[in-house]
């Protein structure tokens, strides 16, 4: 199908109430709307019954001030429109709602603190591609029903009321926000009255992924041995079978609260645990006396048991890579970028919080002394397990962080994968550029899901 679009002009001179449109005469033509005394416009879950004045003027809808201000739309803006005969029925979209954790009035520019640079990305990209965005936080859903109040970007960050969106798109950074009872009804509302798709709708936890891609054929061969720590004799097991394992809260991020554990030659076992200020490293006389002083914080969360590996290093500092898998305007998952990065001084976790580095995949294998055929294999493994979490884990997902590991014998390891992938550590390198590729992909996909 023919994607048309149209810009919106605003007008304070047609009807007061909202029930005439003006919309250029060769698309009245097309779909032979002058046939029918009114028709229904709709935008998100908006619906407005209007009568339709042609007018000469190429590729443009003129609303009423009333109309636009009621569905947050402005002036200028460049959005899709279609019209279905069977229903009699225009729609303009799509409009697009992005759950982000906070705003803050007062601080200006940065209405978002430092999500705020992906915002304005965002406007940027849906301005592109005929779309609408908004932005609303889990205090703004309080009082949701059939409109939200949220911020959208007109020169300054305005806030404004909108419909029910066709897309919501779920950046929220903390489990806690995302499982709080007025957004997951306002979810489940927009879901079954409004049949809004929503993706990314969770955060996923280590456990549950590596569980449902072991029943994934051809995916085992990318999964180190994982259990969720049990007890003792897990702990136990998995040091008589390797050198080194990881211990792993289940719902971490940013490489908080990992434990790994090294057998010594001398019979000692030495642990380093990530803080808030870096590698604190401790030696243990024996095992048990290694799980008597970590039991506690195990008891507390859970935490997955995981086998080491012997990663590829750059002057003895591992590297593991992270792609970025995302869902492109056709809905087909595709690689949108992989960045290598390397751990900072004395560190074995490689994110950018605590001091790891980025480079491209072809400067880390270089470093690492690795073969350059390493590349495919991490693009190939990458796109299987988006295509694995999308089999056999419940929920609709349209991006992930996927984050590999090559071994010394170039064989390519799963470590985790992200459901909320930040968008600072996927920055390209070449930053010049204004819109993201990941930006871009996030609102062609929007666009395709909700049929525009």
């Amino acid at each position: 199908m023919k994607r048309t679009k149209v810009k919106i002009h605003v007008s304070a001179s047609l009807s007061p109430d909202g029930s005439v449109v003006m919309l250029s005469d060769s698309l009245v033509k097309k779909w032979k709307l002058s046939q029918n005394p009114s028709v229904s416009l709709c935008f998100g879950s908006a619906k407005q019954e209007v009568k339709v004045i042609p007018v000469t003027q190429a590729g443009m809808l003129r609303l009423s001030d009333t109309l636009a201000a009621k569905w947050g739309v402005k002036h200028g803006d460049s959005l899709c429109l279609q019209y279905k005969s069977a229903s009699g029925s225009l729609h303009l979209g799509p409009l697009i709602g992005v759950m982000v954790s906070r705003a803050n009035a007062s601080a200006g520019d940065k209405l978002f603190g430092t999500t705020t640079a992906f915002c304005h990305e965002m406007t940027e990209a849906c301005k592109t591609y005929g779309a609408a965005v908004f932005f609303c936080t889990p205090e703004d859903l309080k009082t949701a029903g059939d409109t939200v109040k949220g911020w959208h970007y007109a020169g300054r960050w305005i806030r404004s009321t909108f419909p029910v969106p066709h897309i919501l798109y779920n950046r929220l950074t903390s489990r806690r926000y995302e499982n709080y009872p007025h957004v997951q009804q306002f979810v489940s509302q927009a879901r079954s009255k409004h049949r809004t798709i929503m993706f990314n709708e969770k955060y996923l936890n280590k456990s549950e992924v590596f569980d449902a891609l072991r029943k994934e054929a051809g995916l085992q061969t990318y999964l180190p041995e994982s259990h969720l720590l049990r007890n003792f004799a897990m702990l136990k097991s998995m040091c008589s079978k390797y050198a080194s394992v990881f211990l792993k809260p289940i719902t971490g991020s940013l490489g908080k609260g990992i434990i790994r554990i090294r057998r010594s030659e001398g019979g000692t076992y030495v642990a380093h645990f990530t803080g808030l200020n870096g590698t604190r490293k401790q030696v243990y006389r024996s095992l048990t006396q290694l799980y008597s002083a970590i039991s506690g914080k195990v008891k507390t969360g859970r935490h997955q048991i995981q086998q080491g590996l012997n990663l590829i290093q750059a002057g003895g500092r591992p590297i593991d890579f992270r792609a970025l898998v995302q869902r492109d305007d056709t809905g087909s998952w595709t690689v949108t970028s992989i960045v290598g990065r390397i751990a900072g001084n004395h560190q074995f976790v490689s994110n950018l919080a605590r001091g790891g580095t980025l480079c491209t995949v072809r400067e880390a294998l270089a470093r690492a002394g690795a073969s350059a055929a390493g590349a495919a294999r991490l693009k190939r493994a990458a796109l299987q397990i988006a295509k694995g979490i999308e089999t056999q884990v419940e929920g609709h997902f349209a991006e992930l962080g996927v984050d590999l590991a090559l071994d010394t014998s170039g064989r390519v390891w799963l470590l985790e994968v992200n459901s909320k992938p930040s968008k600072d550590d996927n920055t390209p390198l070449n930053a010049e550029r204004k819109i993201r590729p990941s930006v871009k992909t996030v609102v062609q996909y929007a666009r395709h899901a909700a049929k525009f």
